[in-house]
């Protein structure tokens, strides 16, 4: 647990200093976007957002004016991580399932050092570990421990089901960050109600052993999720071309979905590294809540 602790230490610092440095003293969270509480009126000008005015005070007679916000302080930051064996693909200590807790941690120590609250919802086809929302240095590294000492009671896929316990958990609006590899369907119309409630955030993790058999022949292959082994031909070009077009499809659905309900979304491939990824994911996200 040092050598993890010390890893994603080392990850958070250097995604911490590429953001700062990025956002030159206008922002200072990693995480902005999620909360606003309100700071007072100012007088109306061309252009302001009619919805925004403040009726009670402009009809004293003194003038159109419009409440104005300010980010607030506290957020809660709540992670949502697909843990079920389909995430058990890759080199071992690099499995999709081991990005996703790495991402998870890291992003965890960021939002601790901005004295955020976070809070943790893993799941399978059920709820498999839920950490409530609290803030600290100690409450980080709890989460951190629970993400690594934890054993799945269930080697199947629900996405949905996820989603819904977390629409159930997540009361306060928050900034929800969605790690998963979405090998599963069905689960559309609960991220699109997450996305309306939260500020949402999609990381899509891939293998390209998902894509790329090697050329064996006609070998078995188990499948973790239903426990069954099944024969497929890795030789047959039909298959092979089968295979990428479904990853392929199923990620440009996800991106489409994700765009029209104003989603961020970022694909992080095993094999490379994340840190780079997620440092531009934050300052998109950033430049995005700037311009608003």
């Amino acid at each position: 647990m040092e050598h993890i602790i010390s890893k994603l230490r080392k990850y958070e610092i250097q995604i911490r200093k590429a953001i700062n440095s990025h956002m030159q003293g206008d922002f200072h969270s990693i995480f902005k976007g999620s909360g606003l509480e309100f700071d007072g009126v100012r007088e109306y000008h061309y252009g302001d957002d009619t919805r925004s005015i403040d009726w009670n005070v402009s009809a004293k007679g003194h003038g159109t004016f419009v409440k104005t916000f300010k980010e607030e302080k506290e957020q809660t930051v709540f992670f949502l991580l697909d843990i079920s064996a389909s995430q058990e693909i890759g080199t071992p200590g690099a499995q999709k399932v081991d990005i996703g807790k790495e991402i998870t941690g890291v992003l965890t120590l960021s939002a601790i050092k901005e004295q955020n609250r976070v809070g943790l919802l893993t799941f399978s086809d059920q709820k498999e570990k839920f950490v409530k929302s609290g803030k600290g240095v100690k409450h980080g590294y709890a989460i951190i421990n629970e993400l690594y000492k934890h054993k799945p009671k269930s080697t199947k896929t629900d996405i949905n089901t996820g989603i819904k316990k977390a629409l159930e958990i997540i009361t306060r609006k928050s900034v929800v960050i969605l790690i998963s590899d979405f090998i599963d369907n069905g689960y559309e119309q609960s991220l699109r109600l997450l996305a309306k409630k939260h500020d949402l955030a999609v990381i899509h993790l891939k293998d390209d052993r998902e894509t790329q058999l090697p050329n064996l022949g006609i070998v078995p292959v188990y499948d973790k999720e239903s426990q069954k082994t099944v024969w497929v031909n890795t030789s047959s070009a039909g298959f092979r071309k089968k295979l990428e077009k479904t990853y392929s499809v199923n990620k440009g659905e996800l991106e489409k979905f994700c765009r029209k309900n104003q989603i961020n979304y970022l694909e992080v491939n095993t094999k490379d590294r994340y840190v780079p990824q997620l440092i531009k994911l934050f300052k998109i996200r950033n430049k995005t809540f700037k311009s608003e």
